[in-house]
């Protein structure tokens, strides 16, 4: 349910709403929206909406039928705004988030992080951990490679993000990184979720290859749920029965999810097509549905990959990319490369 303050109620008057479901066995997010205070609650917890409504300082009780509450665009009128020290995701600025598959090595990803950093990407990518389909696939530096990304971020004066794959890896990024991703693979890994959810990590939540939208913010509700409201959402294509990409990009969830959650979206172009020829029409494009930012591969040497080099851009194409966003992103009332505008 949704419980909408009066503009003038009192700090006594929400914390004793607070406290009734507290005690009626709700979790609760609360969002500072224009009109006043509103409350999101989510449990199984009975309590009496008629009763609730009449206390004091509450101007209503709006029931909320999706099976997700805390995530739901019901909860606030406007996209959060997910803060990542001075960063700013869901704003008027796009979030551009550029850099390899995987962490190989101190002159990869400097070389790749001075390149995206002059671009405009305000976060640099590097896979630590890598969950393949393959056992015999690269797996990742691990530990090492997290040494190596938080020094380059540290250098260049870029954030962080990588993904993690279980509560042990998690532990181990939580010192070196500014975000953490949960790939498709974990989109569903519950306790990887109400883990990250305790840790209050700033995360990108990657939609699962075979998920629904309604799953994917299911997904988004344990995290929220267990505590952590700095969710941001990425849509990365879903498998079908089209084989000539790797994925397919499924860019009216985009406009869905906007629809149906408060939380900011951003798009992985590389991963949804597989192609580097297709990420650039796929960025525009998303920028032109609305998403809020993107996650662009990219790599020195794509050829030399240790992993994903036939969808990794090379730096000189992504200056490219950069500047072809613009007159899109200008379209549409927004802009590429600040991340920190409102």
């Amino acid at each position: 349910m949704i419980v909408v303050m009066e503009l003038a109620a009192r700090a006594e008057q929400i914390g004793a709403v607070q406290q009734k479901l507290v005690q009626a066995g709700y979790v609760m997010q609360a969002v500072k929206g224009a009109r006043g205070l509103i409350i999101g609650a989510a449990g199984k917890g009975g309590i009496d909406h008629q009763a609730l409504a009449a206390m004091p300082g509450v101007d209503r009780v709006v029931p909320v039928r999706q099976p997700y509450k805390l995530v739901s665009r019901d909860l606030g009128g406007e996209t959060s705004l997910v803060k990542v020290k001075d960063l700013v995701i869901g704003g008027r600025d796009l979030t551009v988030i550029a850099g390899p598959c995987a962490v190989e090595s101190w002159e990869q990803l400097l070389d790749t992080a001075q390149q995206v950093s002059r671009a405009g990407a305000v976060v640099l990518r590097g896979g630590a951990f890598k969950p393949r389909s393959s056992p015999y696939s690269f797996q990742g530096l691990e530990v090492k490679g997290l040494e190596l990304l938080a020094a380059v971020g540290a250098l260049t004066g870029l954030l962080t993000i990588t993904e993690v794959v279980d509560e042990a890896s998690l532990e181990l990024a939580l010192t070196y990184v500014d975000l953490v991703q949960i790939g498709s693979r974990n989109m569903q890994n519950f306790r990887l979720l109400q883990a990250v959810g305790r840790s209050g990590k700033p995360v990108l939540l990657k939609r699962g290859f075979a998920a629904t939208v309604e799953e994917w913010l299911l997904a988004a509700e344990y995290i929220v749920a267990s505590g952590n409201e700095n969710v941001v959402l990425c849509e990365r294509g879903i498998r079908t029965f089209e084989i000539a990409t790797r994925n397919t990009l499924d860019l009216s969830a985009v406009a869905l999810v906007k629809k149906r959650s408060h939380l900011p979206v951003m798009v992985d172009p590389s991963h949804a097509t597989g192609d580097r020829d297709l990420v650039g029409p796929m960025a525009r494009a998303a920028v032109a549905a609305g998403a809020d930012g993107l996650i662009v591969e990219v790599h020195p040497d794509p050829g030399r990959a240790l992993c994903d080099g036939a969808q990794s851009l090379t730096p000189e194409a992504f200056v490219a990319l950069m500047q072809e966003l613009q007159p899109v992103a200008a379209a549409v009332g927004r802009a590429v490369g600040g991340g920190g505008a409102l």
